[in-house]
C-alpha cells in the first residue's frame, strides 16, 4: 500500500519537532500538524517564558544583596508591560526558529488540528485527509482546573504569560513544583502572594529534608504558605454576600477544561473561602492542581489505542501503543513529563522504527529541577524512596553560603547524598541552591554513571565553592 508520507506527526513541540527531524534525516517523508504554535508547551507557554520570568523576579533580591556589597543602588522598579512585551517577542522569535528548522529538513508543516481516523490515515480540521506508514502523536498536556463552582473565575499557568498587567494580590492553589515556581516568580516581581496547599508539605515527591527548605525559605520571603488547607468556594467580590452565588460551575460549558474561552481567568477581585475558615479577597487566583493528557477528540480509542486513567496513551518500552503503526512520546503518555525525556523518547522512536535499531526509552536517574528560590535540583531516590529498598547512608549539609550570609540573608542551601550501604553508590542527590539547576545536571552524570560514594569523595574540592560539600561531606548524619 502507497502512502503519503513514512511519518504522521500530530504535536509541533519539543519532542514531536525533534522525532519529525531526525526521521526526515534518514529519508524518511514526514508531515506535522499543529493545531497552536510550534514549540509547544516549552516554548510557547511552558519552561522558556517561565524561566525568563524567573530571571526578572530574581533581580529586587540582586539589588538588596549589592548594597550589602557596597553598591550605592536606588530603590528598583519592576514594570511588567515591557517585561511582556520583549518576552511575546522572544516567543515569536523561538517560534519562527523551530518553523524554520522544520521547513529547512524537509518536513512538510500543517497549521491545523488533527485527528486520527484509522491506523494510517489523519483528518485535518480542514477535511483534509492524509496516509502515513506511521503516525507519532505528541500533543502534549494542558492544565486543568478543579471541578467546583465558579472555577472559570481562577487562571492556569498557561494564562499567566497573557496578563495586560500583574495583579497586586494573588491566591496561588497547589503544591506542586508549578504552583511553587510561579508563587516564588510572582512574589518577586511584588505581587502579594497566598498559596494553597492540601497536603502536609509543598513538592510532594521529591526528598523530604528539600522540600521543607525550600518552604521554609519561601515563608522568609514573605510568601504566606497555607499547608492543609484548600478552596472551598470562591465567586466574584460583587457576589460575595449574594445567597444565590453557588449558580454555575466551571465544569459545564464548552471549552477545553470545562470553561468556556471568554470566562476563562475572569479579572477579579475574587471571593475565596478557605478550609481553615478565612475568607478573604484576591485580585486574582490561580490554580495549579494537575495536568491533563490532550487526548480528547483525537479518534485514538476508535483506532485501537489503549488510554489509561485520566487520558493518557499506553505505550510500551518503545513508545508504541496498541495499535502496530501509532507510537506516542512526551506528556500525552504521562510517563516523564519533562522537555528533554519527551525530546529522547522522539529520538529513540526514531531509531527504532526507522534505524532498524530497537531502543527502549531509558527513564531511569534523569536529573531535574525546581525554579523556586532557592532552587532544586534532584536526581535519583529520595531518602524516603531508597530506605524503601535497601539499607542507606545519608550524607547531608545544610549551611549559609558565603555570599547571602556576607549580605546578612537569612537563606540557607543543602547538599545532600543518599548511598547504598551494600555497594556504596550514590542512589541521590538534592541540592537546594541557587542555581540548583545548573548544579545538577553536572553531578547527574556521575550518578547516572554509578559513582561510588568515595568516586565523591576522591574529587578535590573546588573553594571556595557551595558544591564542594559534595565532595567534603566524610560522615553520614544518619543510616537507615
Amino acid at each position: 500500500m502507497a502512502f503519503d508520507y513514512d511519518l504522521f506527526v500530530i504535536g509541533g513541540g519539543s519532542g514531536g519537532v525533534r522525532a519529525a527531524r531526525t526521521a526526515t534525516a534518514t529519508g524518511a517523508s514526514v508531515a506535522l500538524a499543529e493545531e497552536s504554535r510550534m514549540g509547544g508547551t516549552c516554548v510557547i507557554r511552558g519552561c522558556v517564558p517561565k524561566k525568563l520570568m524567573v530571571y526578572a523576579s530574581g533581580y529586587g533580591e540582586v539589588l538588596d544583596e549589592a548594597r550589602a556589597y557596597g553598591w550605592e543602588i536606588g530603590e528598583g522598579r519592576f514594570d511588567w508591560r515591557p517585561f511582556r512585551q520583549k518576552l511575546h517577542a522572544e516567543l515569536d522569535r523561538l517560534e519562527g526558529v523551530y518553523r524554520r528548522l522544520l521547513d529547512g529538513s524537509g518536513v512538510e508543516m500543517f497549521d491545523a488540528r488533527a485527528r486520527i481516523a484509522d491506523p494510517h490515515t489523519v483528518e485535518l480540521s480542514d477535511g483534509t485527509r492524509k496516509t502515513a506508514k506511521h503516525i507519532l502523536v505528541a500533543t502534549g498536556g494542558r492544565p486543568v482546573r478543579p471541578d467546583m463552582t465558579n472555577a472559570h473565575l481562577a487562571m492556569v499557568s498557561d494564562d499567566i504569560f497573557d496578563l495586560e498587567t500583574l495583579p497586586e494580590s494573588i491566591l496561588i492553589v497547589g503544591g506542586g513544583y508549578i504552583a511553587c515556581e510561579f508563587a516564588c516568580i510572582l512574589h518577586g516581581l511584588g505581587v502579594k502572594v497566598t498559596q494553597f496547599y492540601r497536603g502536609a508539605q509543598i513538592l510532594r515527591g521529591f526528598d523530604d529534608e528539600a522540600r521543607g527548605l525550600i518552604a521554609d525559605s519561601m515563608r522568609e520571603r514573605g510568601i504566606d504558605l497555607h499547608l492543609g488547607t484548600n478552596v472551598v468556594e470562591m465567586c466574584p467580590e460583587s457576589e460575595a454576600g449574594d445567597p444565590a452565588r453557588h449558580g454555575g460551575t466551571g465544569s459545564d460549558a464548552a471549552g477545553i477544561d470545562g470553561a468556556p474561552e471568554a470566562a476563562r481567568g475572569t479579572k477579579g477581585p475574587v471571593w475565596v473561602k478557605a478550609t481553615n475558615g478565612d475568607e478573604r479577597v484576591y485580585d486574582a487566583v490561580l490554580f495549579a492542581t494537575g495536568r491533563r493528557p490532550n487526548t480528547d477528540g483525537l479518534g485514538l480509542e476508535e483506532a485501537g489505542v489503549t488510554l489509561a486513567r485520566g487520558g493518557a496513551i499506553e505505550v510500551d518500552e518503545y513508545s508504541q501503543t496498541g495499535c502496530p503503526s501509532i507510537y506516542a512520546i512526551g506528556d500525552v503518555t504521562d510517563r516523564v513529563n519533562l522537555t528533554p525525556v519527551a525530546i529522547r523518547e522522539g529520538m529513540q522512536f526514531v531509531e527504532t522504527v526507522f534505524k532498524g535499531n530497537p531502543t527502549p526509552v531509558d527513564h531511569a536517574l534523569i536529573p531535574s529541577a525546581v525554579f523556586t528560590q532557592p532552587e532544586l535540583g534532584t536526581i535519583g531516590l529520595t531518602e524516603e524512596a531508597a530506605r524503601e529498598i535497601e539499607p542507606v547512608e545519608v550524607y547531608c549539609a545544610s549551611f549559609k553560603p558565603m555570599q547571602s550570609s556576607f549580605a546578612g540573608s537569612a537563606d540557607r542551601v543543602l547538599m545532600k547524598l543518599v548511598v547504598s550501604i551494600e555497594t556504596r553508590k550514590v542512589l541521590g542527590c538534592h541540592i537546594v541552591a541557587p542555581e540548583a539547576g545548573e548544579l545538577i545536571q553536572l553531578a547527574g552524570i556521575a550518578v547516572k554513571m554509578g559513582a561510588t560514594k568515595e568516586d565523591f569523595d576522591r574529587t578535590v574540592a573546588v573553594h571556595p565553592t557551595m558544591a564542594e560539600e559534595l565532595v567534603t561531606m566524610r560522615e553520614p548524619v544518619r543510616r537507615s
